[in-house]
């Protein structure tokens, strides 16, 4: 049984993009981060490499295991409800988790008014996802198998082949082969048919991987 729990960037994906609207400079970041703590220090690494800037407007949602994601925002300064709030609300569009966005304004000299730093701070985050890879993070069963030292390059090739990833570990009285997959019941099959029965496939507990996923497209996660 798969156990689809989260929709993220990839590991280590830090995204740019700057947008410039009356002269002023939006400076969009989005990063992965796994915790609040990882997500505020992305945003302080910002306001460091740019300290001359006037804000550093901020938003992340962070993945809680049994309970609701977390989330924070940050006006930084802006009035309020026109930057964190709507850059979280770009975030969580997208359905993604485990996610930093840092907007760092420079100051153009003219007034953008409400409704336009609410559109500066939205768009500049959704233009900095577009296109961004996706991932999915599932909770899949483990499965082991011991197999004969005679035969197990043959059923490692036969696993390869019928679309299975096994991590093999040789020992002394075989190799424990171990596939992380959903489809516990065709592996076993599998392995009966080769070994005529006489190897069998247990589960062990579960993994958690990573998979490609889709894009961002519009402020949209697109799977597939």
């Amino acid at each position: 049984m798969v156990h689809v729990s989260d929709l993220l960037l990839p590991a280590g994906a830090l995204l740019t993009h700057e947008l410039e609207i009356r002269r002023s400079r939006f400076l969009a970041l989005v990063a992965r981060a796994g915790s609040p703590e990882e997500a505020r220090e992305v945003i302080s690494a910002r306001r460091s490499a740019m300290p001359d800037a006037r804000h550093h407007c901020a938003a992340f949602i962070v993945s809680t295991p049994g309970a609701l994601p977390v989330s924070h925002s940050s006006d930084d300064g802006e009035p309020s409800g026109t930057a964190g709030r709507p850059m979280l609300d770009v975030l969580a569009g997208t359905g993604i988790v485990d996610v930093v966005a840092v907007v760092t304004r420079y100051f153009g000299g003219t007034l953008l008014g409400t409704g336009g730093l609410v559109r500066a701070y939205s768009d500049a985050v959704r233009e900095c996802l577009e296109d961004a890879p996706l991932v999915t993070r599932e909770r899949l069963p483990v499965w082991n198998a011991l197999l004969p030292h005679a035969d197990a390059g043959r059923y490692l090739a036969e696993l390869s082949a019928a679309g299975f990833a096994a991590e093999p570990d040789y020992r002394a009285e075989g190799v424990r082969v171990t596939v992380v997959c959903d489809e516990g019941e065709r592996l076993s099959s599998l392995v009966s048919r080769l070994s005529s029965g006489s190897v069998g496939v247990l589960e062990g507990g579960t993994r958690l991987v990573e998979r490609p996923a889709g894009r961002v497209r519009a402020g949209r996660a697109v799977i597939g």
